[in-house]
């Protein structure tokens, strides 16, 4: 797949280039989420228990599917000759912020649209500022959430038992130390912005979806523990709340 992107990508940019319109073209690859560690993840209708998936994420913990480092920091590029610095950035950075900064970029008015979740982050890219984004959310779902403020991360796995975890990611960008309980201040202030933006979410429609169709008939999808019929997965599988966390989570 690596390398069909790069052979296709590379006639776009010999297309543009042939045009003469490179100088006045921004390029920017990014991908959508870490590589999947996790065979529930993998996309395949497949017995994968005995594959060993060949993604990397680098020192970041986890991957796809996850709420950890490796799920969901991915690399990307710009460029656009004589308008960006050949430089590395290591900002804040969330694809959201796209939407505004291309608007931006072609002198846009973004005035009448919807409240948006991205801000204009192009000094950033193109000169390697200081990121205006100060907040990342991962995920708000009914059972778990993450949000990123500053350095400090939370993951809150909310159905029983629940569980969180605190990062600091400047200190601990691999997410290997758990300090839910040494700031549980900082919990609760994360935890209730959580609960706000829930608060304030359409429901999810996976839910609305089993409530309204897959429990229309008044018995339940899912079999009972006595049940005879056969079970989604495995019952020592992984259950779709599961990121490999240890025993090193804080229950609430």
């Amino acid at each position: 797949m690596v390398t069909c992107l790069d052979d296709e990508i590379g006639r776009v940019v010999a297309a543009i280039d042939k045009k003469g319109l490179r100088d006045n073209t921004l390029i920017i690859f990014h991908s959508d989420n870490g590589g999947t560690r996790n065979a529930m993840f993998a996309g395949q209708m497949a017995d994968l228990s005995k594959t060993k998936l060949p993604c990397d994420n680098g020192p970041y913990r986890d991957g796809k599917g996850a709420l950890f480092e490796g799920g969901c920091r991915v690399a990307a590029c710009a460029n656009w000759p004589g308008h960006i610095k050949a430089q590395t950035v290591d900002g804040m950075i969330h694809a959201v912020d796209l939407y505004p900064t291309l608007a931006a970029l072609a002198g846009a008015s973004t005035a009448k649209c919807k409240p948006l979740d991205g801000v204009n982050v192009w000094g950033t890219i193109a000169e390697g500022k200081a990121s205006p984004r100060h907040e990342v959310i991962y995920n708000v779902e009914p059972f778990r959430g993450g949000v990123r403020q500053g350095d400090w991360k939370l993951i809150w796995r909310t159905l029983i038992p629940t569980s969180v975890d605190l990062y600091n990611l400047a200190e601990d960008p691999y997410e290997q130390k758990n300090v839910a309980g040494l700031h549980p201040d900082k919990v609760a202030a994360m935890q209730e912005r959580l609960n706000a933006l829930g608060r304030e979410s359409a429901k999810p429609l996976a839910l609305i979806y089993v409530g309204s169709v897959g429990l229309a008939h008044g018995k339940p999808l899912m079999a009972s523990e006595g049940g005879k019929g056969t079970p989604l997965a495995e019952h020592d599988g992984p259950a779709i709340t599961d990121e490999g966390v240890g025993d090193n989570d804080i229950h609430h």
